[in-house]
């Protein structure tokens, strides 16, 4: 078996990971680094992704502030440039903190078919803005919480990139 942990420290931890994975994943991964593998798409009713550009207009402080200084706001960039080192299985472990809604419905598929979700966004934190961003009801968005942060910024990642929350990193 083959494990292999990359993220931000580019230290290989272990490496175990069966063959069989290889040949599952393999098929669904573009020449570009990200999966060709769609994701569901929302099922009527449910949240759906629309993507950090789509706040800019109702909360443009917030916006130009998560651009400017969040490293979240440029995360996909990380993976392109690791994604030729490492292996599909590894690229979906980065996809799923480095991007917006992957394995989600309506979330994150690839740099080509959703490249508007391909950084860790807005809706990592508040969820899926699509209902919000259509009516600006506050009640149709999620206030981040610091267990849904721990997803992505656990004990093992905090000590290797000396994590700050975001609610102090200045987006807000």
């Amino acid at each position: 078996m083959r494990i292999v942990n990359l993220c931000h420290t580019g230290v290989h931890v272990r490496r175990a990971l069966p063959a069989i994975t290889l040949l599952l994943v393999l098929p669904f991964v573009s020449p570009h680094g990200g999966t060709t593998a769609e994701a569901s798409p929302p099922q009527a009713g449910q949240p759906t992704y629309v993507g950090t550009d789509a706040c800019a207009d109702c909360h443009p402080s917030q916006y130009d502030n998560f651009k400017r200084y969040a490293k979240k706001a440029r995360s996909a960039d990380h993976i392109k440039t690791m994604s030729d080192k490492l292996s599909p299985q590894e690229l979906a472990e980065c996809f799923a903190c480095h991007t917006t809604g992957y394995g989600r419905p309506g979330g994150f598929v690839s740099f080509e078919t959703t490249p508007h979700l391909a950084d860790a966004g807005c809706e990592v934190c508040h969820g899926p803005g699509g209902a919000h961003s259509g009516t600006g009801d506050p009640t149709l968005i999620s206030k981040p919480t610091m267990d849904a942060c721990s997803e992505c910024h656990n004990s093992e990642r905090v000590n290797s990139f000396n994590y700050k929350p975001l609610l102090q990193g200045g987006a807000h």
